[in-house]
């Protein structure tokens, strides 16, 4: 068990920082995803590289643990080296690999992973975009181009595909196709990500002689949000520490519709939900008539609750509403 842990911490914490930065700017629901991946990278270790039977035997045979991320991701090999018919287990030693910024030899990982699980969007995916990076120049070979649209072909809301599907046929002198590509991840992405976008699209479509698309409407079905704290209510906290504005299906999953980060400074607050607020493009607050909506305060600054948040009282609301919901910390 520790064995494994301490190789699973090494490889995630040395990864995170390479694969959030770029995702962040493109979808917080991809960031989401990623972690999740990143989870079952550490569940995939203990495959690999440890079994209940394994640590009865640990008295027996001591195993040194890893020191730091190269011996982790030396340990990686040798395991996949008996068992190389694990496909998660090449997609954690990929994403270690570019996270030491080591392209080539990731995209080898990866190739492995296609051959194994040729019909996985995210393998595919990982792949191509591992394989770009190889390139040096970032460009999409055929093999790359072609991983990208048979995964999209299998999945067509993935954003990350679409995106550098995208990006591909731009690289290749294919303006239109690019625009076309895109085009469905305006109603996927956040409001910042979504102007940003949009200007990338009406230059390839301008690049192909079409006219600019116009900006799409603004989200429907809002919700208006008043958050205060409790009369009397003080706090140690820090100014900066997060807040966080939530709506979810009632008695459904945890994960929001809707979010909001906002720091304790700004309460009294006022806010306006709406589908742009939303971390995941398949759960939309427009969608719903009903959710519950909570503010919890985060001295962590994590996304997922912790023992120490603060939390108000959830309120039930029926949607549409054209009254604020009052929620109140500290009570």
């Amino acid at each position: 068990m520790v064995v494994f842990a301490l190789i699973a911490a090494l490889i995630a914490v040395g990864v995170l920082a390479w694969v959030l930065r770029p995702m962040w700017a493109h979808s917080r629901g991809f960031v989401l995803a990623t972690i999740v991946l990143l989870g079952l990278g550490t569940a995939v270790l203990y495959g690999l590289l440890g079994t209940p039977a394994g640590l009865r035997e640990a008295n027996a045979s001591r195993i040194d643990t890893p020191r730091d991320i190269d011996e982790a991701v030396a340990d990686l090999r040798a395991a996949l080296e008996r068992d190389p018919g694990q496909v998660e287990g090449w997609m954690l030693l990929g994403r270690a690999l570019l996270g030491q910024e080591k392209y080539g030899e990731a995209a080898d990982a990866f190739a492995h992973a296609v051959k194994l699980q040729p019909d996985h969007a995210e393998v595919l995916v990982s792949a191509a975009q591992a394989r770009m990076l190889a390139a040096g120049s970032g460009h999409a070979d055929a093999t790359a181009t072609e991983w990208l649209q048979r995964a999209l072909a299998l999945q067509p809301e993935h954003q990350r595909a679409r995106w550098f599907l995208g990006v591909a046929q731009r690289q290749a002198g294919q303006p239109a196709a690019a625009a076309a590509t895109w085009e469905p991840l305006l109603a996927q992405v956040d409001g910042g990500t979504r102007e940003s976008l949009l200007a990338q699209i009406n230059t390839a479509r301008a690049d192909a002689g079409q006219p600019p698309l116009a900006p799409p409407p603004p989200p429907t079905g809002g919700l208006d949000v008043e958050v205060a704290a409790a009369p009397g209510w003080h706090t140690a906290l820090p100014p900066q520490t997060t807040v966080f504005v939530i709506a979810r299906i009632p008695d459904g999953p945890p994960m929001p519709v809707a979010v909001e980060k906002h720091a304790l400074s700004e309460l009294p607050l006022k806010v306006r939900l709406d589908d742009s607020d939303s971390p995941m493009p398949t759960a939309k607050l427009s969608a719903l008539g009903e959710v519950e909506v909570l503010v919890r305060v985060s001295p962590s600054g994590n996304a997922m609750p912790q023992a120490d948040d603060i939390a108000s009282r959830p309120v039930r609301v029926k949607l549409p509403s054209d009254t604020p919901v009052r929620l109140i910390v500290g009570e």
